[in-house]
């Protein structure tokens, strides 16, 4: 499968903004998403989550609140709702997919990647 992100940009902190992540190939019900971000001199870190189905989601403590997962089977599309943004979340965001694993906070246990899209919060 293969995952494109888009929807990154430039916002001011305490705006928002919606991440999009498109899958091509095998339908996208057969994959638990991640998102994840990593920041200049930084590991790369979990952000959140979703189930196969998207009954399930997680999140990272720091954006617990201010962003919301989701997902439309339908359409092979993954979102990420990034609310009330603040600077610390500017960073290289990636959308992922695994088929073995499930709903996971790990980055080795996802098999597919997008390229990144850079999401820069001005204060």
């Amino acid at each position: 499968v293969q995952l494109v992100e888009s929807g990154g940009g430039l916002v001011q902190a305490g705006g928002s903004l919606r991440l999009s992540c498109a899958a091509s190939g095998r339908t996208s019900s057969s994959y638990a998403m991640g998102w994840f971000r990593q920041a200049p001199g930084k590991e790369r870190e979990f952000v959140a989550g979703i189930s196969r189905s998207g009954g399930s989601t997680y999140y990272a403590d720091s954006v617990k609140g201010r962003f919301t997962i989701s997902r439309d089977n339908a359409k092979n599309q993954w979102y990420l709702q990034m609310n009330t943004p603040k600077p610390e979340d500017t960073a290289v965001y990636y959308c992922a997919a695994n088929s073995r694993v499930g709903l996971s906070t790990i980055p080795h246990e996802y098999d597919y990647w997008g390229q990144g899209t850079q999401v820069t919060v001005s204060s």
